[in-house]
């Protein structure tokens, strides 16, 4: 490979990685706490790429290979493809295709108390995690607010969903969360995000079931898609 060739790789490589990291689009792959590093990583191989090509502009007299390039530009393919496709985040493919991710134990044995006001929003994790662990009944009865995609995985059939990522996109698992009680339910487009005012059937969160609670819906609105689609 041509030195030319790689220091130009080096500075698409690096610019790449900038752009996403400044431009938001790194949330549809790695965690919100990796920003840093990915931001510091762009800004060394560009450094690095401008500082191989100055070197060799000095030793213009440097020996050149006669090596096939052509090869290597193929490399450049997925680094154009950063630039100019923006993959969307995952979606209501994923959540059809992967199964339910599995709810984990809290770290405390104690929730705290949900917020006093009349439905607080909770995240689609948190309100998992209280239907399988919490044994205060804390939830019966009680209406929350939740936020997701719109999940249809059977005709007749819709689930609230979101994307759960521990590192990144990689190793993403849905949460899900059966809708009940709203005759639009079925109306709504997949992918659709929406906000709705729901009540927990208590009980309906089984090992058979992959542990997906259902909920009475009492209130739907449609919302803006957030920047970072993922939960952590």
């Amino acid at each position: 490979m041509r030195r030319e060739t790689q220091n130009l790789l080096l500075l698409l490589l690096g610019g790449a990685l900038l752009k996403i990291a400044l431009g938001g689009s790194y949330l549809r792959y790695v965690k919100p706490t990796l920003f840093p590093w990915l931001l510091l990583s762009g800004l060394v191989v560009v450094g690095l790429a401008v500082f191989a090509i100055i070197r060799d502009v000095r030793a213009s007299g440097a020996r050149h290979h006669d090596h096939d390039s052509r090869s290597p530009w193929l490399l450049l393919l997925p680094v154009f493809a950063i630039f100019l496709v923006a993959p969307p985040a995952l979606g209501s493919d994923s959540v059809t295709r992967d199964r339910a991710a599995a709810p984990q134990a809290p770290e405390e044995a104690l929730f705290p108390e949900l917020p006093p006001e009349r439905a607080p929003l909770l995240s689609t994790s948190e309100f998992l995690t209280r239907v399988i662990w919490d044994d205060s009944g804390a939830l019966n009865g009680r209406a929350v607010r939740l936020q997701g995609f719109v999940v249809h995985p059977a005709p007749g059939t819709t689930q609230l969903a979101r994307m759960r990522i521990t590192c990144c996109a990689a190793d993403a698992a849905p949460v899900k969360i059966d809708l009940a009680g709203a005759p639009q339910l079925s109306d709504l487009p997949a992918d659709t995000w929406i906000e709705v005012t729901a009540r927990l059937r208590p009980g309906t969160a089984t090992e058979a079931n992959d542990y997906v609670p259902a909920v009475d819906v009492l209130d739907l609105r449609p919302i803006p898609a957030p920047q970072d689609t993922y939960e952590y």
